[in-house]
């Protein structure tokens, strides 16, 4: 009887132990992951070189996203005027929708005449940088003929560049509501546009890298629509943190804010310096007392990049031509050398933080249909032949990961022959082929013999 108690007794004891020790480590997780105090409900920074995810809060979580929206529509304007589909001086007549829209005050918006002509150019211009929302219609009936027929390209576009968790319902942001019954035809008359944190940085990323001449545009802090004209419209970008703005900080030239009542006030912001590009997303952002404020989503991005400045920066760790010595070369099949070095080709940088630069060791990936499992390579062999490439392992604590689900694609170069080798002929091949059967039988005899003492 006294057994059963004690061993039921100390059962009670190692469970009480177990829940303290996983409560504290769930306690410390939580402490690491908003060591920031990022006031948003979901927030995510990222390098852009290496798409190395320096911090993330909710990123997965699928949140309205308003008018960061618009950078969808920037990737498809840009993508139809990069293959010629779309010219900046192709002229646009005002429909009745586009007008309707564009004479409401209470949207950002510049006046569109019902009669009038506008082109591309100035119609974009005013997307990126102010938000309009009739003169982003506009664009999208530019290039698909209407705004329902663009809204199916958008969510195409979505899943061609591997997003997830994403629903595009109307080019601009707003609520279906706002759309005067004329909404996207196959979304509900309350729907508005949503993805996760990750999903919007990732659009952000491939929007950067596919178009970087966005940025020529959002980074102007201030412009006139129709200067000159009784309709001119003196626009000042929505984005804050332009130097020249009032929330200004050095670097920022993009990209898109957003704000409804359901997404709440959210930013993808973008800054160089250093070296380095950041991209961030915070959404849904508060001030300290918790309530949604305008200027808490640059808040609330100044954090984040002055966390990513202060304690990251971009280094070379290897250097081009770099060999890991137990792996410098491969057996070459059927050539007339037996093995070829390999190197990489070009240095090798990673995000570092600031006292980790010893926490990387270097992993050659070999491309499966050019390298065996044993390590073989079939001449003829190239010079400067590619057979793979060089990444990191990272050994510190506390990986936030990448962006992109193959991980280090922005940390990798590739792994190449120093040499060529050519095919060995018949004759060479054949006398191979015999030394190595009698080296085969004199190995079967010798294990034989000593098999007899």
């Amino acid at each position: 009887m006294r057994k059963n108690y004690l061993q039921r007794f100390i059962a009670s004891l190692l469970a009480i132990t177990l829940l303290t020790t996983v409560l504290s480590i769930q306690e410390v997780q939580a402490e690491e992951e908003d060591h920031l105090n990022i006031n948003a409900e979901a927030a995510l920074l990222l390098e852009q070189s290496t798409g190395k995810i320096i911090y993330q809060k909710n990123i997965d979580t699928v949140l309205g996203i308003a008018s960061m929206t618009k950078m969808m529509t920037e990737y498809l304007i840009l993508e139809a005027v990069s293959e010629g589909r779309l010219e900046w001086d192709d002229q646009y007549n005002v429909t009745e929708y586009v007008h309707t829209i564009s004479q409401d005050t209470s949207l950002s918006n510049v006046h569109l005449r019902r009669d009038g002509t506008y082109n591309a150019k100035e119609l974009y211009e005013a997307m990126a940088i102010y938000s309009a929302n009739a003169a982003t219609i506009a664009l999208s009936e530019m290039v698909a003929g209407s705004e329902s027929n663009f809204v199916v390209m958008m969510n195409e576009k979505a899943e061609e560049l591997g997003l997830e968790d994403y629903k595009f319902v109307n080019t601009t942001g707003l609520n279906n509501a706002d759309l005067y019954g004329m909404h996207p035809d196959g979304t509900a008359s309350d729907e508005e546009n949503v993805m996760s944190a990750r999903a919007t940085a990732k659009l952000a990323y491939h929007l950067l890298k596919d178009f970087p001449e966005l940025l020529d545009t959002s980074s102007i802090a201030k412009q006139s629509f129709r200067e000159g004209t009784e309709d001119q419209i003196d626009m000042s970008n929505w984005n804050w943190m332009i130097p020249t703005l009032i929330k200004g900080y050095e670097g920022v030239d993009g990209i898109k804010t957003g704000f409804t009542d359901f997404a709440g006030y959210s930013f993808t912001g973008t800054v160089e310096r250093d070296g380095m590009r950041f991209i961030s997303v915070v959404m849904n952002a508060k001030n300290e007392n918790g309530q949604p404020d305008v200027e808490a989503r640059f808040d609330e991005t100044r954090k984040l990049f002055d966390y990513g400045f202060t304690n990251f920066s971009v280094q070379e760790i290897f250097p081009a031509n770099y060999k890991i010595d137990e792996n410098s070369n491969l057996k070459v099949v059927k050539g007339k050398e037996k093995n070829v070095e390999i190197e990489t080709n070009e240095a090798l940088t990673v995000l570092v933080k600031r006292g980790e630069e010893e926490n990387f060791e270097p992993l050659y990936v070999f491309d499966e249909e050019v390298v065996n499992e044993d390590k073989e390579i079939t001449a003829p062999v190239e010079e400067g032949q590619r057979v793979g490439y060089m990444t990191v392992e990272y050994t510190g604590e506390n990986d936030q990961g990448y962006l992109f689900d193959n991980g280090e694609a922005g940390t990798q170069t590739d792994i190449v022959t120093t040499d060529s080798v050519e095919k060995a002929n018949w004759f060479v091949l054949s006398m191979r082929g015999i030394g190595g059967f009698f080296a085969d039988l004199w190995s079967t005899i010798a294990g034989a013999v000593k098999g007899l003492f």
